[in-house]
C-alpha cells in the first residue's frame, strides 16, 4: 500500500492525518481490510488539499502536528463542513482533548491505540451521523451536501467532479453536470422533460434547441455500461425518465 491517495470505489471514506509514517501505514491497511477507502497525508496543508478535492466520510485527526496546531485545523475543519472528527491525543493532553470536543469534535482516542478501538469508533461515529442525515428537514439542507454517491459512482458537487467506480474522473459538461445532480435529488421517482429542465435549472435557449432527451443520451454515454441499453438512467415511456439507483447523500 502506498502514502496518500488509496482508491477504492467503496465508502466510507476515512481521511488519517498524522506524521508518523508507520501509523499512517498501519491505519491505510487496517481500515482498508474493513472495506473503508483511506486516505493518509502528514500535514495540515494536505489535509485541506484533500478535503477540497474529495467528498470525505470522517477526519482521523492527529493533535500534535509538527508545527500547526491540530485544534485550529479542527475548527477550520468544522467551519468548512460538519464532517465527523476523531482527534488522535496524548496520554498527558487531557486539556487539549476537552478543547477539541467543545469545538465540535465527535471522539478521540488516546495513544498508543489498537486499531481495533479506532476502527470501532469510525463506525460508531458514522452510524451516529447516518442517522442523523436521516432527520426529517432534508430540504432545509440541500446547500449543505458535498456529494451523491451512486452504483459505485461519486458525484462531488464542490469540485463537480465525477468518479467512475474504476477510479476514472470523468469530464462533465455544465448541463450533464446539472442534470446529473437533479437526477441523483430525486432518485427512484419519475420526471417528466419539465420537471427535469426545472430541476437542473437548465432554462436556456441551448437546451431547449438540443431537446432534454439529448442531454440525457449524453449523460448516459458517460455513466451507463451499455448507453444503447441503460439500466440508471431508464426512459419512462409518456412521461419521462427515471433514475434507477439507490443514491446516497454526503453533507
Amino acid at each position: 500500500m502506498t502514502d496518500d491517495s488509496q482508491a477504492s470505489a467503496h465508502p466510507p471514506h476515512i481521511l488519517v492525518v498524522d506524521d508518523d509514517p508507520a501509523l499512517r501505514e498501519l491505519l491505510l491497511g487496517y481500515l482498508g481490510e474493513a472495506d473503508m477507502r483511506v486516505t493518509a497525508v502528514d500535514s495540515g496543508r494536505r489535509l485541506f488539499e484533500v478535503f477540497d478535492q474529495e467528498a470525505i466520510d470522517l477526519v482521523v485527526l492527529d493533535l500534535r502536528l509538527p508545527g500547526e496546531d491540530g485544534l485550529a485545523l479542527a475548527r477550520q475543519l468544522r467551519e468548512r463542513a460538519p464532517v465527523p472528527v476523531i482527534l488522535l491525543t496524548g496520554r498527558a493532553e487531557e486539556a487539549d482533548r476537552v478543547m477539541g470536543l467543545e469545538l465540535g469534535a465527535d471522539d478521540y482516542v488516546t495513544k498508543p491505540f489498537s486499531p481495533r478501538e479506532l476502527l470501532a469508533r469510525i463506525r460508531a461515529v458514522l452510524r451516529r451521523y447516518q442517522s442523523q442525515s436521516r432527520a426529517p428537514d432534508e430540504a432545509a439542507r440541500d446547500d449543505q451536501r458535498r456529494a451523491f454517491r451512486f452504483a459505485g459512482w461519486e458525484l462531488n458537487l464542490r469540485t463537480r467532479r465525477l468518479t467512475a467506480p474504476d477510479g476514472r474522473k470523468v469530464e462533465l459538461g455544465n448541463h450533464e453536470f446539472s442534470l446529473l445532480m437533479a437526477f441523483c435529488a430525486a432518485p427512484q421517482r419519475v420526471l417528466s422533460r419539465d420537471q427535469l429542465l426545472e430541476l437542473s435549472r437548465l432554462h436556456s435557449a441551448e437546451v431547449y434547441d438540443r431537446a432534454i432527451d439529448v442531454q440525457v443520451l449524453r449523460l448516459r454515454r458517460k455513466i451507463e455500461a451499455d448507453h444503447g441499453k441503460p439500466v440508471l438512467i431508464v426512459t419512462e415511456r409518456g412521461a419521462g425518465y427515471r433514475f434507477n439507483a439507490a443514491v446516497e447523500t454526503l453533507y
